[in-house]
């Protein structure tokens, strides 16, 4: 039996990430965000939904990069409170020990202890209502070198502990049950 509900945002899990911007010391803030992800492959764009009464908001605006950090079980605590907390009272990074690294491509930082930190460039932004979609292209991915499996050189994203959010609650991912077209691959006899 399924239930009616009013229409709202019930596709989950998401990434829970950690959005860094600003194009110096002084301005450097982090935005939790979950309403972001992929739109297009080639060429590489993404996107992120931000409350245009955020503290991030102008920085975002103003600068039109930031960098998308990946966060894992161990950066729980700083995601959400990231999240709670606002940047105009508080300096995040301080704050919660996370380390601000430079990008190859964007002013904005990268954070140190992310697996993986996705530079972006915006390319437009759309006003859709409570959020407006920053629209932008991938410019460069930081790897963390700790994934990178010795024998093949593949970067394995899932060793990280990955945390994702799932209506009001934060999560690390399960065991591994599957890859991308292992339900047609020929069995070996």
């Amino acid at each position: 039996m399924k239930q009616d509900w009013k229409p709202g945002t019930m596709i989950y899990p998401l990434p829970a990430a950690l959005v860094s911007c600003g194009s110096c010391e002084e301005e450097y803030n982090i935005i939790t965000v979950a309403w972001v992800g992929t739109l297009c492959t080639n060429p590489p764009m993404c996107y992120i939904s931000v409350r245009p009464e955020r503290h991030s908001y102008p920085i975002l605006k103003k600068n039109m990069e930031f960098v998308i950090n990946l966060t894992t079980k161990d950066m729980a605590f700083a995601t959400d409170w990231c999240g709670v907390r606002s940047g105009k009272d508080f300096n995040k990074f301080q704050e919660m020990g996370l380390t601000p690294g430079k990008a190859a491509m964007v002013k904005a930082p990268i954070i140190e202890e992310s697996p993986l930190c996705i530079e972006c460039r915006v390319k437009e932004i759309v006003s859709l209502g409570s959020h407006d979609m920053f629209i932008a292209d991938v410019v460069n991915v930081k790897a963390d070198t700790r994934y990178l499996d010795d024998a093949t050189g593949k970067f394995d994203l899932g060793q990280s502990n990955l945390l994702v959010y799932a209506h009001g609650g934060y999560y690390e991912l399960g065991e591994k049950i599957g890859k991308f077209g292992w339900s047609v691959e020929k069995k070996k006899k």
